[in-house]
This record gives structure tokens, sequence and C-alpha cells, in this order.
């Protein structure tokens, strides 16, 4: 008497057309495996040495990209004519360098309200944060 599992197997070999032949022994299958791994190790190794070419190029362009931009700023701040009243005003009230006074007034066009209540707001978030 045939169980439900021997029905399944009965039908798989009905369904499973013309027999093979049977598969010949391989030889040298691990030299084979061996080389396979050498072979796919030295491609990802290519890879990510592109890949990390790739990278640096573009770290390098966005630096000198950053660079470039940075500069140009500078060139339009140093445009900004600031009044030497304004300047020594800042520096006495915010008790800060000359330089750091003409940046926060080139940052604002000249304009010593914005600067200020910029410089006091720098001011207040790092003391909130220290």
């Amino acid at each position: 008497m045939a169980t439900e599992g021997d029905v399944e197997l009965e039908l798989e070999t009905e369904n499973s057309g013309p027999e093979r032949p049977p598969e010949k022994p391989r030889k040298h299958d691990s030299s084979a495996a061996d080389l396979e791994r050498v072979t796919n190790y030295t491609e990802e190794k290519e890879i990510q040495s592109s890949n990390l070419e790739t990278a640096m190029s573009m770290i390098g362009d966005s630096r000198s990209l950053e660079q470039k931009d940075k500069q140009e700023r500078e060139k339009e701040l140093a445009k900004v004519s600031i009044k030497k009243e304004d300047l020594e005003l800042i520096m006495t009230e915010m008790e800060i360098s000359r330089a750091a006074a003409k940046q926060s007034l080139r940052e604002h066009m000249g304009n010593m309200l914005e600067a200020l209540i910029a410089l006091t707001n720098l001011f207040v978030l790092s003391q909130t944060h220290s």
C-alpha cells in the first residue's frame, strides 16, 4: 500500500522526462574553487580601489570648489565699506577683535545694528552650550 509521500515520489519520477546519464566525477574541484576565490578577491580589490580613486577625486573637486567659493565670498565682503565709528563701537561693546568686528560688519553689509544682533546671538548661543 502506497502512502501519500510515495504517490508524490512516483509522480515526480513520471514527470522528470528522459533519464540523465550519471554525472562524471569532477577532478580538481577544490582547485577550481580556490582559483575562483582568488579571482573574485582580485576583482573586488580592483573595484574598491577604483571606487576609492573616484571618491578621492570627488572630494578634491568639492574642496577646491568650496575654496573657490570662499575666496569669491571674501572678495565680495572686502568691497563692503564700513564706518570706523561702527567698527570701534562693536569692538568696545562686544569686546572682540578688530578682525571679528570687521567680518561681522561686512557680512551684514555695513549695517551696525544687524552685526550687533548677530554677534549677541552668537554670544548667547555659546553661553548656553558651555
